[in-house]
């Protein structure tokens, strides 16, 4: 039987929203318009043909970009959300968002789509070996700035999504995109784990807080126990989600940088701390840049893996 159709957002909650702030303010819009001018652009246009190399790295099979964290709350969804638009905008084959948080996740919301039908368990008992990507993604949500998106759910309260469920989905889709990044609901959940362990790339995202930072090391430990060398394959995103956050930037990285790990900092923006969907037009220049940065080293190590 075909699920009927499910907004994302509540119409009024949508139009409540508005137009989102640039991430950037006036002030600092001007200020970087001026800079420019004097500012090298031959070391910009190098810096952007380097990341642009990473992200465009052929693959043999689909690649599996596995994102989690300690708790929710922290950017998880957003940062996820951020990895698909980038690897989006820079490769020419399809990428596909996957929800795995099925805990009222909001993947679809910051995606832009304006509602989900077919969900993970649904797609799990359909896919068959002789479907072609068209046929695939006659069942996904199209986002607006390019790739697809599988949902876990249509926004409802249901079953949690299982292991054998994602397993299935995400070994059948790796046929038909290049690129599959997973919003998976946080540490411990047993899927969440299932898909850190099998991934080919894993990002952890963690809050700029002493509890956030302490948990994420804890995890990193636990990545670095593995047989298959996952803290190798491992980047961390470190979000700071307000604007006078209550722990150094430094003392974060430097806690988080001794497990051996790459460390990307995701700065406070605006526009992301509104909720809804995320505009890449209105991000502010330090976010984007961190989040195709970010992208660029998640892709390479997802790449390395064979």
């Amino acid at each position: 039987m075909t699920p009927e159709s499910v907004p994302t957002l509540d119409p009024r909650l949508a139009l409540a929203l508005g137009t989102p702030q640039h991430g950037d303010s006036v002030a600092r819009r001007t200020g970087r318009s001026l800079r420019k001018l004097t500012s090298s652009a031959a070391r910009e246009v190098s810096e952007e043909t380097r990341l642009a190399g990473l992200l465009q790295q052929p693959v043999t099979t689909g690649r599996v970009i596995a994102v989690t964290s300690i708790r929710g709350g922290v950017g998880k969804t957003t940062t996820a959300a951020l990895l698909a638009r980038a690897l989006n905008h820079y490769r020419h084959d399809p990428v596909l968002a996957l929800d795995a948080d099925s805990a009222l996740g909001t993947l679809p919301v910051r995606l832009g789509a304006e509602s989900v039908r077919w969900a993970c368990a649904d797609l799990a008992q359909i896919l068959t070996p002789s479907m072609q990507l068209t046929d695939v993604t006659g069942y996904l949500v199209p986002v607006a700035d390019g790739g697809w998106l599988l949902p876990a759910s249509q926004g409802r309260l249901s079953a949690p999504l299982d292991i054998p469920t994602y397993r299935t989905v995400t070994l059948a889709l790796r046929r038909y995109f290049a690129v599959t990044v997973v919003d998976c609901e946080s540490l411990p959940g047993e899927v969440a784990r299932t898909a850190m362990d099998t991934a080919h790339a894993r990002v952890v995202v963690a809050p700029q807080t002493a509890e956030g930072v302490n948990g994420t090391r804890t995890v990193l430990d636990w990545l670095g126990q593995l047989p298959h060398a996952a803290l190798a394959s491992t980047v961390v995103a470190l979000t700071t989600n307000s604007n006078d956050p209550s722990l150094a930037l430094s003392t974060a990285l430097t806690h988080l940088r001794e497990t051996g790990v790459t460390v990307i900092h995701l700065p406070y923006d605006r526009q992301l701390s509104g909720g809804g969907p995320i505009r890449t037009d209105r991000l502010g220049q330090a976010t984007r840049r961190a989040a195709t940065e970010l992208a660029a080293e998640a892709m390479q190590r997802a790449v390395r893996v064979r």
